[in-house]
């Protein structure tokens, strides 16, 4: 099942139910990414500035991202709320959605293929047991063509257009703050919501459809790298490894590889909410990698998901590794100073060492001695027994000659 990408948050209140949110659109993602991956490598591949420019194999880049791939998202989230029936119900709904925009439809597709599998779901509910035997095939056949034709075309009419004005909004919002050189400001709010576990939701939610549109038009997208750098928590693992709490140090070396290398950046989400200051780290390293990628044009041709330096090298255009991967160091490099500093180089994990060891003073000690009068007391009183029971064995022998 799709839903097995992304494990449901538990809890409750406005946390939890913008977790789960966010969780349900990384699900309808996430399952096709090996998609994105192909569509991705023939782009950096066959385009005009492509490794090996062919025109034949270039003709695939257009079709996929414009039908394959949001077809693809609407029949998993119509599956994620209503099986297969939902996932027909979901790429049939999807189609329309994409043939009334003139954008890659990814969030159009995220919205029209559960909505499609819900009415369907509604329906289904509705004449359970009331359906005569032998007459199930014709009406499940039915309802799923009537229901799925219906929402095809209120995408069309309806969900396409709206979605499309969406993105070319969101697009002109990213285009001015590139135009007036403030993108890296959007670590101030990306960098905080990751850590909250909402990473898929950000990447694949809101910056890879609008990178999608811009990598059509110029070969490539800083979009793609603004949620995905995996330097920012490079940084801090290394922070951690070295000045971090000794009792974690042995665990940073397996979180190095699995965030850089594997591109699981949830790895080292706890690192941070342990010393939430450590956040200040990743703003830093994530606005020095953003800055860095926008003043040298860096970008990559397609989502490198999962994170890991491997798919950045892998969806980096031809000529363009330099600005890439000088980006993800420096990043790092940034983060790592910043979060030294936080941590004091090991200073404040050797005070709370002192400060753990004063709370808990060896036996025998001066404060022990102090913290127990019961026994002070008891060792007095047996000290003036023994005084008293010699006074009067004195006293006795005395009497006796």
């Amino acid at each position: 099942m799709a839903m097995a990408y992304t494990p449901q948050p538990t809890g409750t209140g406005m946390r939890a139910t913008v977790q789960r949110f966010g969780s349900f659109l990384a699900a309808m993602v996430m399952p096709n990414i090996g998609a994105f991956i192909a569509w991705g490598l023939i782009t950096a591949l066959f385009i005009p500035t492509g490794w090996l420019p062919n025109a034949r194999f270039g003709a695939l880049v257009g079709p996929m991202i414009t039908y394959l791939l949001p077809i693809l998202i609407g029949y998993t989230g119509g599956r994620a709320i209503h099986g297969q029936r939902g996932a027909v119900v979901g790429a049939i709904a999807t189609a329309g959605v994409v043939v009334g925009s003139s954008v890659p439809m990814f969030l159009g597709a995220m919205i029209a293929g559960p909505l499609a599998a819900y009415a369907l779901k509604q329906f289904d509910r509705l004449v359970e047991d009331r359906v005569r035997t032998g007459f199930e095939m014709l009406v499940d056949n039915f309802s799923l063509g009537i229901i799925g034709g219906a929402f095809a075309l209120l995408g069309v009419w309806g969900i396409g257009p709206v979605v499309n004005h969406v993105t070319t909004w969101a697009g002109n919002g990213v285009q001015s703050l590139v135009n007036h050189h403030l993108l890296p400001l959007a670590a101030l709010v990306i960098e905080p919501a990751k850590v909250l576990f909402l990473n898929n939701a950000i990447n694949h939610g809101v910056l890879d459809p609008l990178g999608v549109t811009q990598s059509l038009h110029s070969g490539k997208s800083i979009l793609f790298m603004l949620e995905s750098n995996p330097g920012p928590g490079l940084g801090i693992l290394a922070a951690y490894l070295l000045f971090g709490p000794r009792k974690l140090r042995p665990s940073v070396p397996g979180a190095i590889i699995i965030q850089f290398l594997g591109g699981i950046h949830e790895i080292y989400f706890p690192y941070i909410l342990m010393k939430p200051r450590l956040i200040l780290a990743a703003i830093a390293g994530g606005m020095t990698g953003i800055g860095w990628f926008e003043a040298t044009g860096a970008g990559l041709v397609a989502s490198p998901s999962p994170g890991s330096i491997f798919a950045y090298a892998a969806e980096t255009p031809r000529g363009g590794y330099f600005p890439v991967f000088a980006g993800v160091f420096l990043a790092a490099a940034v983060s790592f100073a910043v979060a030294s500093v936080l941590l004091g180089f090991g200073r404040l994990e050797k005070a709370e060492d002192t400060g753990a060891d004063k709370a808990e003073p060896e036996p025998g000690s001066a404060s022990v001695r102090q913290e127990r009068p019961a026994d002070a007391v008891s060792t007095r009183n047996d000290a003036v027994s023994t005084r008293n029971n010699t006074v009067l064995a004195r006293d006795t022998a005395a009497g006796e000659a």
